[in-house]
């Protein structure tokens, strides 16, 4: 089974009542289209992860990140591929997050990461999270 390797941006920030939030989207296109996930993709040949993060964040969201400390990295077998994803905790250094490649996206707060219907490996790293928000 060919293996992909990718990466996911964990967004966080503070919303008005001082609660940390977290950037979720929902994916725009491919078999997966509609499914919540975390932005992010594909690490290019010769980059590293947070190298592919910051690319994948300019490319997809318009906006420059900072990435921080690695969560973990999922596993998972979709039927046709096992996926491998490095997810880091990312901050927002500039842009206004404008969404090139998704449907749709919101910032929930803990309290809401179980609002939105997230892609299976995507469920993996929310619960992971969860406890360290």
């Amino acid at each position: 089974m060919k293996t992909v390797r990718v990466v996911a941006a964990v967004i966080k920030a503070i919303n008005e009542n001082g609660e940390p939030i977290i950037f979720a989207t929902q994916r725009g296109y491919g078999n997966f289209k509609g499914g919540w996930e975390f932005p992010g993709g594909k690490i290019e040949e010769g980059e590293t992860p947070q190298e592919a993060l910051k690319r994948e964040i300019m490319e997809e969201l318009d906006t420059e990140i900072s990435v921080g400390e690695l969560i973990n990295t999922v596993e998972y077998d979709y039927p046709t591929f096992h996926l491998s994803m490095d997810c880091f905790w990312c901050e927002i250094v500039k842009g206004d997050l404008v969404l090139k490649e998704h449907e749709a996206a919101k910032w929930v707060t803990k309290e809401q990461l179980n609002s939105v219907e997230w892609l299976p490996a995507d469920i993996k790293l929310v619960e992971n999270i969860s406890t360290k928000l």
